[in-house]
């Protein structure tokens, strides 16, 4: 899944498929999706059995640069040392400037990525707001910070509280900040910025409200991409009285009403 903040700072979703095609036509109408069985690699594209972690084949799991530790947790990213699974792709990706952020998606989470990932991660994430809160040469830096401000805020989104329809609260970005702020150890206040203002994203619907009875269908590991942090998009399908998590080699199938696309990773 493909998501861009349209010019109307309205995020567009859109199957990988050549050309492209945009979701945003079927938003309030019917559809189904299928799940085939078929497990592929998202790394090398090999067709699998088995998937590991965000959907690599084992090979690539012990050897891709996408799938090292420092994906997921940046402060033992060793690029900036010239070090890692592969150094030329973590000096072009991780040894290059990352930004610390705070996103609202029905709560206020911190988080780090590559400034050229800006917004795409906020949208991946789902996030109705951000904000940018300090800005370093390299991700085992930002790491860092992150690691230092889990102490007072969260890094985990609750994807259910996302089907509902959610207002961007910048107020409360504001005032996280100026909690990190007073939280941070001294020796990366540095590096936070005190100026930046929140942006908001703006989610496609269908006029419908996502309260109450639902379903959702996610999409399964080897419909994933890789984009320096795995996209899990979660289509809003209402008519439903419970929430199902279909799995690929159940070839499972469903439909409905799509309300809205929101990702979730």
């Amino acid at each position: 899944m493909r998501a861009t903040l349209g010019p109307d700072a309205v995020v567009r979703y859109a199957l990988p498929f050549d050309p492209p095609l945009d979701l945003a036509p079927f938003i309030g109408q019917r559809i189904t999706l299928r799940a085939t069985g078929a497990l592929s690699c998202v790394s090398c594209g090999k067709r699998v059995k088995k998937l590991f972690q965000q959907g690599f084949c084992y090979p690539c799991l012990i050897s891709a640069p996408e799938a090292a530790e420092c994906i997921v947790h940046p402060e033992l990213c060793r690029a900036h040392l010239g070090e890692g699974r592969d150094p030329d792709w973590e000096i072009a990706h991780h040894a290059t400037e990352h930004v610390v952020y705070m996103s609202y998606t029905g709560n206020v989470k911190v988080g780090v990525t590559r400034s050229t990932q800006l917004p795409t991660r906020w949208i991946d994430q789902g996030a109705v707001a951000a904000l940018v809160i300090a800005r370093v040469p390299y991700r085992q830096l930002a790491g860092l910070i992150e690691v230092d401000l889990k102490r007072v805020f969260a890094d985990k989104t609750n994807w259910r509280a996302m089907l509902k329809e959610m207002k961007p609260d910048e107020d409360a970005l504001r005032g996280a900040r100026a909690q990190a702020i007073g939280a941070l150890r001294s020796d990366l206040q540095q590096h936070l910025l005190h100026e930046e203002e929140p942006m908001e994203i703006k989610i496609s619907r269908a006029g419908l409200s996502t309260q109450g009875h639902q379903r959702v269908v996610r999409e399964t590991a080897s419909d994933r991409r890789f984009a320096h942090g795995h996209q899990r998009a979660v289509p809003a399908l209402g008519g439903w009285p419970r929430v199902e998590h279909p799995q690929p080699e159940r070839r499972a199938c469903g439909g409905g009403k799509l309300i809205s696309i929101r990702n979730s990773s």
